[in-house]
């Protein structure tokens, strides 16, 4: 028999618990070996709940108990599940993670420790929710030279996107739909800001691309400051504006990634994709490009995802997304450029056709820039104009 702890008994915890629970006679056929959730760690009590029988309060109970096998880390942040983590693996625990901060914060490390330990560490649902995106990284395209990664990684912000564009809402009546909906959390700023986009395309290319990057290098800009102007404009130019994150490696080695809005062609694929899905692209010299498209985030999509990581651990012993001391990649963001559509009310001294007024401000496009260098700019123009929003071109 394998023993389950689970920390945290939020949306995503909890889906982990009732998807054990409602396939535990298929998961026990698939692994050939009875996995049985023991304990349930949070802060709360939940005397109502089917499962509040199995909830403590202490880590050092599932610690100190040799016949805790497994560890399904869903606390989030790089706090206080970062010490849990670490203590779970130096007591010879493997641990799954639907968290994307840890991991591109401090995957490597974590992995270093697994590695010593015996144990493993495993995280696909970190990225893309129940899309499978880290297991085809870094199994079924193994054998490909993998050149670019792709996508709309972000729930939330694709659903801003999708009402500001289908139904004119403005950016705040967007969010606060989402909110009532539950696609957004109450304090959205890790997905509006990007940060959420930023922690997931640098665990998807540290497995594409084989090596470690530092995730406070991607330059990143989100869509807090879009307006309705702003897709009105769009609309006339013939464009649809989605949120990206794309990391692309160079002949010599080093890695051009950023995340930023990005206005597409109506006939994109990406531009098809609305309200909360998701969507990962990966290019290889041999396949050429593939799409991955489903829901990105959610209770049991998310849930999904972890519980494959368990039966893909009991199956394999000692696997793991990605190897224990790779290299460090260099993250160059001049190496690519592309024009961008700019709306500012603060004086552009670069090269750039103004479109015409937008709001209080002018809107331009530029002559090609790098994301570093466009990026670098919007924080100088904003020193005037707080409002100040740019886009990519594709």
């Amino acid at each position: 028999m394998v023993n389950i702890a689970i920390l945290g008994f939020g949306t995503v915890g909890s889906g982990v618990a009732e998807v054990l629970a409602k396939n535990s006679a298929h998961i026990d056929q698939k692994v050939e070996t009875p996995v049985r959730l023991k304990y349930i760690l949070d802060v709360r009590d939940f005397p109502d709940n089917p499962f509040g029988d199995k909830i403590i309060h202490d880590f050092a109970t599932i610690e100190n108990d040799p016949e805790v096998d497994i560890v399904v880390e869903t606390i989030g942040g790089a706090g206080v599940a970062l010490d849990f983590t670490r203590r779970a693996l130096s007591a010879g625990k493997s641990v799954v993670s639907s968290n994307k901060e840890l991991v591109a914060e401090h995957g490597c490390e974590l992995l270093q420790l697994a590695a010593r330990k015996g144990a493993s560490y495993l995280f696909e649902a970190s990225v893309g929710g129940g899309i499978p995106i880290l297991r085809p990284l870094s199994q079924c395209l193994a054998a490909n030279e993998l050149t670019e990664v792709c996508g709309i990684l972000n729930g939330t912000t694709n659903y801003i996107l999708t009402r500001m564009i289908r139904a004119g809402l403005s950016f705040d009546a967007a969010l606060r739909e989402a909110q009532a909906n539950g696609y957004a959390e109450a304090d959205p700023s890790s997905d509006i800001d990007g940060i959420d986009v930023r922690s997931k395309i640098t665990i998807a290319m540290n497995i594409a691309f084989g090596g470690v990057a530092d995730t406070r290098e991607v330059p990143t800009e989100g869509i807090r400051r879009l307006t309705g102007e702003d897709v009105r404009q769009f609309a006339h130019m013939g464009r649809v504006c989605r949120f990206l994150a794309r990391a692309e490696r160079m002949e010599d080695g080093a890695v051009c990634a950023c995340v930023e809005p990005v206005l597409l062609p109506k006939g994109a694929i990406e531009a098809a994709v609305c309200k909360n899905d998701n969507i990962a692209s990966f290019e290889g010299e041999y396949v050429g490009v593939q799409h991955f498209f489903g829901q990105g985030a959610g209770k049991f999509p998310t849930a999904y995802a972890v519980v494959e990581d368990l039966r893909d651990l009991l199956s394999h012993p000692g696997k793991s997304h990605l190897r224990a001391g790779e290299p460090a990649l260099k993250l160059d963001g001049r190496r690519v450029t592309k024009r961008y559509y700019l709306r500012t009310a603060a004086p552009v001294e670069i090269e750039a056709e103004a479109l015409g007024q937008a709001g209080a401000g002018t809107a331009y496009i530029t002559a090609p820039l790098s994301a570093a260098d466009m990026h670098a700019l919007a924080a100088r123009l904003r020193g005037i104009d707080g409002t100040t929003f740019f886009a990519a071109l594709r």
